[in-house]
């Protein structure tokens, strides 16, 4: 089998990447606004379908977050503050992993997401079964 191109390897990027961009304009900028801008979780003010938000009541669901090393939207610590959000969940209920070497669409797509995320996501979901 011959070996792909980089014009061919771009194109499935995009082709991949693009498949799922089908959010509404309004939800993606009132998801923005609300989290970007607001920062309504961490000050108490996001709601959901009228009802306060409070991580502080998450008691037995562990927490994973994962963040890319080179992430342009979300910038490093962003999604591991949720960790401090949720004070009464206990530390062995919490893990937070940094991916080195990606950006924000690399950190749940792609072969370092597939050879190096993906097993850590299923070792914590298996410890916390």
């Amino acid at each position: 089998m011959a070996m792909a191109t980089s014009a061919e390897k771009h194109r499935e990027f995009y082709d991949e990447y693009m498949s799922v961009m089908d959010l509404t304009a309004e939800f993606y900028l009132q998801t923005v606004e609300k989290v970007f801008v607001n920062h309504d979780l961490p000050r108490g003010t996001f709601t959901h379908r009228g009802v306060k938000v409070d991580p502080s009541k998450i008691t037995a669901t562990a927490l994973m977050t994962v963040e890319g090393e080179r992430d342009d939207i979300s910038g490093v610590g962003q999604t591991e503050a949720a960790h401090q959000l949720c004070t009464s969940l206990p530390a062995a209920k919490k893990l937070h992993y940094l991916q080195m070497g990606v950006g924000h669409y690399g950190v749940f797509n792609g072969s370092r997401f597939r050879k190096e995320v993906v097993p850590r996501i299923a070792s914590f979901i298996n410890a916390n079964a």
